[in-house]
């Protein structure tokens, strides 16, 4: 089973247009065009019924302390903890890609809406629901893609990795909302196979991105 993406190279940077946030000049970071990546697959196992799809970014840091404080840096030694970008389920095998920007094209205040998507599949809800909790102008359920936006003084470049995994069942065994880690719990026992392409991202213009 392979997995590859036209829109970045894998290990490669990330291009502004598929993150949720882009440097600016004077005040950080700006609102970019949030739209997500060409995916593509093939060679997927006999009897593949349904296919789920989780970005996540492991580099995220497990405390908030420093984030985005001026004066201050997110310390490369802080231990990091998984983010989810966008966890899709019940996407059917064909056909065997996702359009640049056909989930997502924009930045929503307050989230796209959900579970349906098209295609007939379904999306959770990302991890944005949490980080914009407690903010009124953005607050909300964010469901589908939301790119990347690391903190601006971390020390460390972020890794966004896409995992495709080919289930032998047309639906996921999970309702309602749902998040990037109940549906890794909910497709235990049902992968067939799996493939994933990923990467680098940073906010921090003294983070080297070669």
């Amino acid at each position: 089973m392979k997995l590859w993406s036209n829109s970045f190279a894998d290990g490669a940077p990330i291009p502004g247009e598929f993150a949720f946030c882009v440097m600016h000049p004077t005040q950080r970071v700006a609102l970019s065009a949030n739209r997500n990546p060409h995916l593509a697959w093939s060679d997927l196992p006999a009897g593949a019924r349904s296919l789920a799809l989780v970005c996540h970014d492991p580099d995220v840091p497990s405390r908030g302390d420093d984030v985005n404080q001026e004066g201050r840096r997110v310390s490369a030694s802080l231990p990091r903890v998984d983010f989810f970008h966008w966890v899709l389920v019940d996407l059917p095998p064909a056909p065997a890609e996702i359009a640049a920007g056909e989930f997502s094209n924009a930045v929503t205040p307050h989230g796209k809406a959900g579970p349906a998507a098209p295609r007939g599949a379904r999306q959770g809800i990302n991890d944005y629901t949490g980080w914009f909790a407690g903010d009124e102008s953005m607050q909300g359920d964010y469901h589908g893609y939301d790119g990347p936006c690391p903190p601006w003084n971390d020390e460390i470049r972020h890794r966004y990795v896409f995992t495709l995994y080919a289930l032998d069942i047309a639906h996921c065994p999970i309702e309602g909302r749902f998040t990037g880690q109940q549906v890794r719990d909910a497709i235990g026992g049902h992968v067939l196979a799996q493939a994933s392409v990923s990467g680098i991202y940073t906010l921090n213009p003294d983070v080297r991105l070669e």
